[in-house]
């Protein structure tokens, strides 16, 4: 069982706003970068939790760091 919860995209992008990550794009998707990093958010709600843990992941969060900022 994934450690992050499946959650809504919009907390998922204000999780990351949190974080320092600014949206670039909107589309099909959600485009968020802090400059270093890219990361795709899809328009699903909820997100599935798998798909969160990777988003948290490529981010450079851990598990619990990423669910504190939820």
């Amino acid at each position: 069982m994934p450690k992050i919860p499946g959650v809504s995209q919009r907390a998922a992008i204000a999780a990351l706003q949190k974080a320092g990550f600014q949206i670039v794009r909107q589309s099909g998707h959600v485009i968020m970068s802090n400059g270093v990093r890219t990361l795709t958010i899809p328009r699903n709600s909820p997100i599935n939790a798998y798909t969160m843990g990777n988003i948290a992941k490529q981010a450079g969060f851990t598990p619990d760091e990423f669910r504190k900022l939820l």
